[in-house]
C-alpha cells in the first residue's frame, strides 16, 4: 500500500490540543468506535513486534469503582484532607464517559532495550489520542499522582512490574479549548552539520 500525502490528516495534526477531563461530557465513544480506537492505538513501532504495553478500558460503573480505589489510597496517605478533597480524588476517572489506561509492559529482553519498550507505550498513547480526535472526540492523556502509587496500580490490576504509561481520556468537549504557546522552531531545532 502506498501512503500520499493526506491534507486532512495534516490538518487533523496540526489543529490537535488535549481537552481536560473535566471539560469532557458524553456522549463518548461506542463500542464498536473504542474497539476501532484501540486497534489503531496499538499499530505503533514496537521494535521485535513484543507488544509491551496493553489497555485497560475504564466505563460506565467501573470508573466510580476505581475512583473509590484512588479516594481510598488519597485518603490513607492525607489524613488531613477534608471530604470534599476526598470527592474529588473518587471522581478521578468519572469526568469523561471513557477512560483507557496505557499500561507498560516493558521488560529486560536481550535485544530490545526497555527505553525503546517505553517510548512504544507513549506511542500508544498518541496514537489514542489522535485516533479519538479523528473520530470527532475530544482526549486527554495525563497520568496524575495515582498513576505512580503502586498502591492503586496493584488494585487496577497491574503487575509490580508493569507502569501505568497514562490514562486517556475521551469524550465530547462542552467547550472550545484555546490552544496553547507552542515552542518556536528556531528554539527547538538544530542541525548537525
Amino acid at each position: 500500500m502506498s501512503l500520499t500525502q493526506d491534507s486532512s490528516t495534516l490538518d487533523l495534526l496540526s489543529v490537535r490540543r488535549s481537552v481536560g477531563p473535566n471539560f469532557l461530557s458524553t456522549p463518548g465513544p461506542s463500542a464498536a468506535e473504542l474497539e476501532t480506537l484501540l486497534r489503531i492505538a496499538s499499530r505503533v513501532p514496537d521494535h521485535g513486534k513484543l507488544a509491551p504495553w496493553r489497555f485497560i478500558v475504564f466505563e460506565g460503573a467501573a470508573r466510580e469503582k476505581a475512583g473509590e480505589v484512588i479516594a481510598r489510597h488519597y485518603a490513607q496517605a492525607n489524613p488531613e484532607s477534608d471530604e470534599s478533597r476526598i470527592a474529588a480524588e473518587r471522581s478521578r476517572l468519572a469526568r469523561a464517559p471513557l477512560v483507557v489506561g496505557v499500561v507498560s509492559r516493558a521488560a529486560p529482553h536481550p535485544k530490545i532495550p526497555d527505553w525503546e519498550q517505553v517510548l512504544s507505550a507513549g506511542a500508544v498513547c498518541m496514537n489514542l489520542v489522535t485516533a479519538a480526535c479523528a473520530q470527532g472526540f475530544s482526549a486527554s492523556w495525563l497520568t496524575e499522582w495515582y498513576a505512580y502509587d503502586r498502591g492503586v496500580l496493584a488494585e487496577l490490576g497491574l503487575s509490580p512490574q508493569e507502569r501505568m504509561a497514562g490514562f486517556v481520556h475521551i469524550g465530547t468537549a462542552t467547550s472550545p479549548s484555546p490552544d496553547r504557546p507552542r515552542p518556536a522552531l528556531a528554539e527547538i531545532v538544530t542541525r548537525f552539520a
